[in-house]
Formats: C-alpha cells, structure tokens, sequence
C-alpha cells in the first residue's frame, strides 16, 4: 500500500481549500462570471448606468424601460435588465461600469455624458446605446454624430437653441442681459455654453457667463447673477438640474424669471422653453437598443439621432408670477403645465 507523504497530505488540503473557496467567490457573486450568469437566466442582459437621479435623467430611462418592454425586451420575461445610479460620484461610475460588464451585460445604455465615458473605459466591443448627451462627437465618444464609427450610438439631447432663443426675446421682450448658469465638471455643458452665448449676441443680447465648480456654490452664485441679469439661462445640465429648486428660489426672490433648455426644469420652476421631451427621448434610446438586439442595426454605422424640433412647455404659475402674456400664435402649440407646489 502506498503511503502518502506529509507533504502530499499538506498539498491535497491546499488544493482542495483553494478550489472551494474560488467556487464560494464566483457562486457568491465576488468573481466576476459573466458565462454563469447568462447560462443561468439564458435571455439578453441590459447594462444602464445613470449619471445621477434627477427628474430629466429619470424620464429617460423610465422612457427606455417601457419602450424595451413594447418591442418585446420585458425585465425579468424576456430580457434580464441591471440598472446602477452613480449618484454623481465619478468614483462610482468607473467601479458601477465594471460592475455591469461582470453581469454579462450584452449591451449597455448609458444616461448623461459622465455614465456612457465610464462605459466607453470598459469595453470597445459591447454595443453602447447613449441617452440624453448633447453632442456625442464632441465629448469623444463618437468618430461623427453621422458616422460613429464605433460601438457607441444613440441619441443626442441638443437643444433647438434658435427656437429658444427667439422665443424667450418675445417673451421678454425688454431683456437685455441673460446668465447662462452651467457647471464647470460637465463637459456636456460647457459644449453648450458658447453656441448658446454667441446665439444670444446676434439676437441682441448681453450674454454673461456664470459657471461653478460644483453644487456647493450654487446658492452663491446664483444670488450674484440674480443682481446682475435679467433672465438666467440654464443648458442642459445635470448638477444645475439637481439643484434646480434652490436656483428657482433665489431667482423668484429676486423677481428674475428662468429660462431652462430642458422640458422637466420648467415643471420645477422654470418659466418656460422650447425643449427635447425626455420621455420620448427615452423612448428613442429603448428603441435603439431593441434595433440593435434584433440584430437590425450596428452603432457603428448607425447615425447619432438628433431632434430637429421641441415641443414649447410653459409653466402657469411662473408666467401669472411674472405678470406675463403669451404670444396668442403659440396658445394652439404650448403645452401648459401648473408647476410645482410651494
């Protein structure tokens, strides 16, 4: 009979021990095991990662949700969808990115420009469909809104500034100084603020720029330009429009009506804009994704969609605060809404 050594008796302990602890991490979920979770369910996955919970960015991924589900792509029936929030936390959005991919995401959707960069870091591969960025080209993340080029398509969220623009002159007609309040960590931003500041001066207006570093000088800053403007312009912009409600505050006090580019920044106080329902437009990003299932398109070869045209959204309350009268040619078009409650 063969014996076996100490140091073989030591040896077998060793292996056994290691196999079964590395089998208790990946069934535990510690080690990634994209091949054991799609084996598991068997359906498609959908990675989303949202850069942050605010009204605007909630409508686009509730529109993209419901419109997966119309095309056939139901959570938990037919398709296995996983959705992170970052919160904000650039930190959170690198580790939430890798998170997903260990999920054996099949595709990704990525809500504000900050959450499909951290996406585009993991994978060059896996298709990513973006939501609510207003230009993809020049936050790096396609070759060409005509010709991505790569595994990145989606759809934009640039604002029909001329429309806006030449409504909020006839609105306010005696204006002759607009803020444009932005944050200075959105890229997103800061893409918009000089179309929107050389715009405004061909029309007429004083454009001052107002932008801040990060939520804490908000309050600040806006009681500064409250002083100094006649209407604050906000662009699309996620830190303002989670501190929107601070910002309609100071300004209402300072009887200084807001003029945002986007449609849920007027239900919470803004006066009114020509603006990219976010709804819809989370509708257009699920349908994307659902082309992209099916097998009928590829982001590479698949234009970054652009709205040509908004819906004008008017804040009741605000205009009866202002003491305002709208245009009688926009009473057919505008939708009305009564605003927020105090």
């Amino acid at each position: 009979m063969k014996r076996l050594t100490n140091n073989s008796v030591v040896l077998a302990v060793f292996s056994f021990v290691c196999a079964f602890l590395i089998y208790g991490l990946i069934d535990g979920g510690l080690l990634p095991s994209s091949t054991k979770v799609k084996g598991e369910t068997d359906l498609p996955t959908v990675g989303i990662l949202q850069y942050i919970t605010h009204p605007g960015l909630d409508d686009i991924h509730r529109g993209t949700v419901d419109y997966l589900a119309k095309r056939g792509y139901k959570d938990g029936e037919t398709v296995t969808i996983h959705y992170l929030n970052g919160q904000g936390d650039q930190n959170k959005l690198g580790v939430m990115s890798q998170q997903l991919l260990d999920k054996g995401s099949d595709i990704f959707v990525g809500i504000g420009t900050s959450a499909v960069q951290a996406l585009a870091n993991q994978t060059e591969e896996l298709p990513i469909i973006l939501g609510g960025i207003t230009n993809p080209q020049q936050a790096g993340l396609v070759a060409s809104n005509a010709k991505p080029g790569g595994n990145i398509t989606g759809v934009s969220l640039e604002s029909p500034v001329d429309e806006q623009l030449a409504f909020l002159t006839e609105l306010l007609p005696d204006a002759e100084t607009m803020g444009i309040l932005y944050s200075l960590s959105e890229d997103n931003s800061k893409s918009q603020v000089e179309i929107v500041k050389d715009k405004a001066q061909k029309m007429g207006l004083e454009a001052k720029l107002y932008g801040v570093p990060s939520t804490n000088e908000i309050t600040q800053m806006v009681t500064v330009m409250a002083s100094e403007v006649d209407v604050i312009y906000i662009p699309t912009d996620n830190t303002i429009a989670n501190a929107i409600s601070t910002v309609v505050q100071i300004a209402n006090q300072h009887k200084v009506p807001i003029f945002p580019a986007v449609d849920t920044m007027v239900v919470e106080g803004g006066l009114a804009t020509i603006g990219i329902n976010q709804y819809a437009l989370g509708e257009k990003t699920g349908e994307m994704a659902a082309d992209v299932l099916d097998g009928k398109s590829d982001p590479a070869t698949t234009p970054v969609y652009a709205y040509k045209t908004g819906e004008l959204v008017v804040n009741e309350k605000q205009l009866a605060f202002f003491n305002l009268q709208l245009p009688e040619k926009y009473q057919d078009e505008a939708i009305f809404i009564k605003g927020e409650d105090d």
